[in-house]
């Protein structure tokens, strides 16, 4: 497979800072990918973001589907500039399929393709198994929803969906830490593979004597399923929905977070059975 060029870095080596190629090690986010424009250029506009706090450190945007440079081309493209080793962040709220078989998978497709460079991968942005919802986290969903309404006494957390029960664990997990944090009862919501649907649980929380419900949205970036489940949603009475994180500063800063603590570790993905390397 031919290289992809690599564009769309905004760092301090393209800022004539001196900088050459090796003294900082880049950053690869693989995000899932979308049919919606919209989404490729929310994860523009959140390296955006990550570039205003750490202006020194590449970051490089890639996805599984819909848009390019798929993963495996851009580790190509950075290997052929000379970098030797490279931190790779799935752009994932939970640890589901995405995480545990294809991002894995296609680092294992860039081996096989000549990739020598040392890749070391990061946790997804939701918790782990055992860990506790990252503040960072919570503050960025707090941002979304006080921009798309106030006054709300209930939440309503809509997520994508997954037959993987572990990871819709982990939903439930960010909804009682926002319920515990907040004060307020949070319900979730999936737009696919699970139940309740939005509706359902605005439904329910107004059910619940809930004046006013806020519909919170567990998404990074706009597309299908973000919109598929606004609709039920307001048809059971509730409110504007908030948008997904996107270039939220909060975000920005849990990626690095998550980057510097896989960099701590100084372990190299290469290492790992590729089941496991998502965590």
């Amino acid at each position: 497979m031919r290289p992809a060029r690599v564009t769309g870095a905004v760092t301090a080596v393209d800022k004539g800072h001196g900088m050459r190629v090796g003294d900082v090690t880049p950053v690869v986010l693989v995000a899932h990918g979308s049919r919606d424009p919209r989404a490729a250029a929310t994860t523009r506009e959140l390296i955006r973001a990550i570039a205003a706090i750490r202006p020194h450190v590449p970051v490089h945007a890639s996805y599984l589907d819909h848009t390019l440079p798929h993963p495996t081309q851009l580790l190509s493209a950075l290997q052929a500039e000379g970098h030797q080793r490279v931190t790779v962040v799935p752009l994932l709220l939970t640890d589901a399929f995405h995480g545990r078989v294809d991002i894995p998978k296609a680092l294992d497709a860039a081996r096989r393709d000549g990739l020598r460079m040392a890749v070391t991968m990061t946790d997804v942005l939701g918790p782990g198994a055992g860990e506790e919802v990252d503040e960072r986290l919570l503050a960025g969903l707090r941002r979304r929803l006080a921009e798309a309404s106030t006054g709300w006494d209930a939440v309503v957390l809509a997520a994508a969906g997954t037959r993987d029960a572990a990871a819709r664990g982990t939903v439930e997990r960010v909804a009682a830490a926002i319920s515990a944090a907040w004060g307020v009862p949070c319900r979730v919501a999936y737009a696919s593979a699970a139940p309740p649907t939005p509706g359902a649980a605005v439904a329910g929380v107004r059910a619940a004597r809930a004046r006013r419900g806020a519909l919170g949205g567990h998404f990074l970036a706009p597309g299908p399923l973000y919109q598929g489940g606004a609709p039920s949603a307001r048809g059971a009475g509730g409110g504007r929905p908030a948008g997904p994180l996107g270039d939220a500063e909060e975000l920005a800063r849990l990626v690095l977070a998550r980057v510097d603590a896989a960099n701590a570790a100084g372990v190299a993905e290469g290492t790992r059975p590729a089941a496991a390397s998502a965590r």
